[in-house]
């Protein structure tokens, strides 16, 4: 669509705030890409016990079905919005979203382990490619003022909305047709934005600079070797060869990684964001606080299906007050505050997820339904409350062209930090259960043995996020437990985020 044409109805448009005309559809593409991402990330954890099952996985795998599309997403999710300021938004948009469909095509055709793991990674890279240009093609096709805030609205809420809809949408699906519709569902809507993209959105202007390929490989590679390591380790044991050659290989990309962006003039992270030091402190904090919505959601909904035999939609619908709380959560945060120091309400936020995960972790294989969803809230409450001041924290004091990276690198690291959690807690399950299991008595083992055996598993797994989550409210205590004077400097930036000497970060000594 010509340029010419956005400028006839823009200023009518934008005196009224009424999104019309061409400027409506490309706001649902924009938005039904975003749906589609968070559904995908919400309908899988529903059909877990399934889609082991279907393709008779292991743990290990079913673990990998969810890291290897976490693991591309974050390793991958700078690098994303980096390549569309420089080779145009519109046409990286829509590359993303057709990796993304011809990942969730692959996924729903899967014959084994490995090709769903392969898919599910593909899948990753496409989001990682087409979230953060969909986020930038509001600012691109939305002029300043009422008609920006009203889509970034919209925007926003699809957030909400995807994650509430998201298992319900996967239970019914899984129950009514098959684990495969989860990924199959997302094609129509894959195809249906790519072609009226080129037609609703506007390209935006280039950017000039260079690609750091070597930096988002080392780190994405770094990753999925410690992954590898960490959930192999259950079967081989720590001693393995495989497993400590994947975990030093592990380390030492990630050291690569830090050198090399230290170094490079075009780092995909410059090593500047963390040198404030409670901005690096939101990412580290953030980074241990990743583990507990994807541990939590990931074992609650293996539980209540191979144990209380909960269907895929029974289990859906159990997630929906989750939901609700962690609304009412981030609403309440989002008025305290502006009346309170942020590390005070991350670290509550903080403490209640450790309360939570403490508490579920006494659940047995007897357990109710409500047993569980009492700390469940709790957990959710508390995680809801830690994320508005983290996020204000992680973007302090820098100007706002470093924003988007500062707010990408929060990301990042809370998205890296469910994948290296989940690995190390799913090792913990499974080390235990197999342990239970061979202490049996000799025989076949009884239903109520293994029923026990899992739920012991996933109980010390929730045990050991609940320490992860008390190790995050003491580093908040640590290193964002300010005294009021840097405090009310810190007020002060967030004020003024243009340093004097125009270097626009003002955390640099």
């Amino acid at each position: 669509m010509s340029g010419s044409h956005h400028a006839v109805d823009l200023p009518a448009q934008a005196d009224s705030g009424r999104i019309a005309g061409r400027l409506r559809i490309a706001l649902v593409v924009i938005c039904v890409t975003q749906l589609m991402m968070v559904l995908d990330g919400t309908v899988v954890t529903v059909a877990l016990p399934s889609i082991q099952r279907g393709l008779d996985m292991s743990m290990v795998g079913l673990v990998w079905v969810t890291t290897a599309y976490t693991l591309t997403f974050g390793g991958f999710l700078l690098f994303g919005g980096r390549i569309g300021d420089l080779y145009g938004r519109r046409r990286l948009f829509m590359i993303g979203v057709g990796l993304f469909t011809v990942g969730s095509l692959g996924s729903g055709l899967a014959v084994n382990d490995i090709s769903l793991i392969v898919t599910r990674g593909l899948q990753g890279i496409g989001g990682a490619i087409a979230s953060p240009t969909a986020l930038s093609l509001v600012i691109t096709n939305f002029p300043e003022g009422k008609l920006r805030s009203r889509a970034m609205g919209a925007y926003a809420g699809m957030s909400a909305v995807g994650g509430a809809i998201g298992q319900i949408v996967g239970g019914v699906l899984v129950d009514m047709v098959s684990w495969r519709w989860i990924f199959f569902i997302s094609v129509p809507f894959g195809l249906f934005i790519m072609f009226l993209s080129p037609r609703v959105l506007d390209e935006g202007q280039h950017r000039r600079g260079r690609l750091d390929v070597i930096g988002a490989l080392a780190v994405t590679a770094g990753m999925v070797l410690l992954v590898f390591g960490l959930t192999n380790a259950a079967s081989h044991g720590w001693g393995a060869a495989s497993v400590v050659r994947s975990l030093i290989g592990g380390v030492a990309l990630l050291v690569f990684f830090v050198i090399w962006e230290a170094r490079t003039p075009h780092a995909l992270m410059p090593l500047r964001i963390f040198k404030d030091r409670n901005r690096a402190g939101a990412y580290t904090i953030g980074f241990f606080l990743g583990t507990s919505g994807i541990a939590a959601f990931f074992f609650v909904s293996l539980y209540l299906q191979q144990v209380l035999g909960f269907s895929a939609l029974q289990t859906g619908l159990s997630f929906l007050p989750i939901a609700g709380v962690v609304i009412i959560a981030t609403q309440v945060a989002s008025r305290l505050v502006n009346r309170y120091p942020p590390h005070l309400l991350i670290a509550a936020g903080a403490f209640l997820v450790a309360l939570g995960l403490g508490w579920l972790s006494t659940m047995d294989a007897n357990s109710s339904f409500f047993d569980i969803l009492l700390p469940q809230l709790v957990l959710w409450y508390g995680s809801g409350t830690t994320m508005v001041p983290l996020v204000l924290t992680a973007v302090s004091s820098v100007s706002e062209a470093e924003a988007g990276l500062a707010s990408a690198v929060h990301n990042t690291c809370q998205r890296m930090g469910g994948a290296i959690g989940l690995g190390v807690l799913a090792t913990v399950s499974i080390m235990v259960t197999d342990t239970d299991l061979k202490s049996t008595s000799a025989g076949a083992v009884t239903e109520q043995a293994r029923h026990a055996a899992l739920t012991h598993g996933y109980a010390q797994a929730l045990f050991v996020g609940a320490c992860i989550a008390i190790f995050a409210f003491a580093l908040t205590m640590l290193i964002l437990g300010t005294s009021r004077g840097r405090l009310a400097r810190k007020r002060a930036r967030l004020r003024n985020p243009v340093s004097s000497d125009g270097s626009g970060l003002t955390g640099q000594p």
